[in-house]
């Protein structure tokens, strides 16, 4: 129900948008956010924001780089990311949940994407 799209491959220090459309429901009812997993590794957090879009929170090894942005009218979820490192290397994922916390917390989230591959590498 969750498409994400925009991944790629890009040499370090460039940017990528991600973007991630809902094909069932209405994605500004809820508060939604994005998590990646790399190879071999947990996954793990990276942004979440509220219903309205005054409300973002991310990882501290992405604040400053990472944007997260929603347009409800466009029912589409955005990430950018810029100054990208090869440790921002994984398959990333858009998440919705009726809670913030849910959405951060990544745990009893009802709303999975089926991920986009990002490749940092010189």
């Amino acid at each position: 129900q969750l498409v994400e799209s925009g991944g790629g491959s890009v040499q370090p220090g460039g940017s990528l948008r991600l973007s991630c459309t809902a094909s069932e429901f209405t994605l500004e009812k809820y508060p939604i956010g994005w998590f990646r997993q790399a190879p071999g590794k947990e996954r793990e957090f990276v942004a979440a924001i509220n219903f309205s879009g005054g409300t973002t929170t991310y990882r501290d090894s992405v604040k400053g780089r990472f944007t997260i942005s929603r347009d409800n009218a466009k029912n589409t979820l955005y990430l950018q990311m810029d100054s990208l490192k090869p440790e921002d290397t994984a398959v990333y994922y858009c998440t919705a949940a009726t809670l913030i916390s849910t959405v951060v917390a990544g745990t009893n989230v009802p709303y999975w994407g089926q991920g986009t591959q990002v490749t940092v590498s010189s």
